[in-house]
């Protein structure tokens, strides 16, 4: 929730697994990913939030949000989400294979260009769904 007994969705929620102030396997934080994943993803894009901010026009896609979701889903066990909506991701890089902060509407880069926070968590995202896939992988604490 973006506030205290809000009811808007915030997909700043996604950083609670992967900085292990909850568990990625929590029942009540599973039903939470699953709520960000109807509410707040768009053909493999996340939405930071949706309801109205008080700025003047509209709030793209987040990348970073985009790629904190993938890891998400990798450290819950749900791999060929993951992967599926990395690739998907993937595809809103430059020809250089540059993030911007945000993605419009129409696929195109919006805000800051590059932002290395989106960069940050494509490789937390990457790094961690290579390791789940890997048959031999045996986590040292509860992902």
């Amino acid at each position: 929730m973006q506030e205290r007994g809000g009811t808007e969705l915030d997909a700043a929620l996604l950083m609670m697994p992967l900085v292990r102030f909850v568990s990625s396997s929590d029942p009540v934080w599973l039903k939470t990913l699953d709520a960000i994943g109807e509410q707040l993803c768009d053909d493999g894009l996340v939405y930071r939030y949706r309801g109205a901010d008080g700025l003047e026009g509209e709030e793209g896609a987040f990348t970073t949000c985009t790629f904190w979701y993938v890891e998400c889903l990798a450290r819950a066990g749900r791999l060929q989400e993951a992967q599926m909506n990395l690739a998907k991701g993937l595809a809103y890089a430059n020809h250089l294979s540059l993030f911007a902060e945000e993605v419009d509407v129409r696929g195109l880069p919006l805000g800051n260009f590059p932002q290395a926070l989106s960069h940050l968590a494509f490789i937390s995202a990457a790094y961690f769904l290579d390791r789940r896939l890997d048959p031999a992988y045996r986590p040292n604490w509860q992902p």
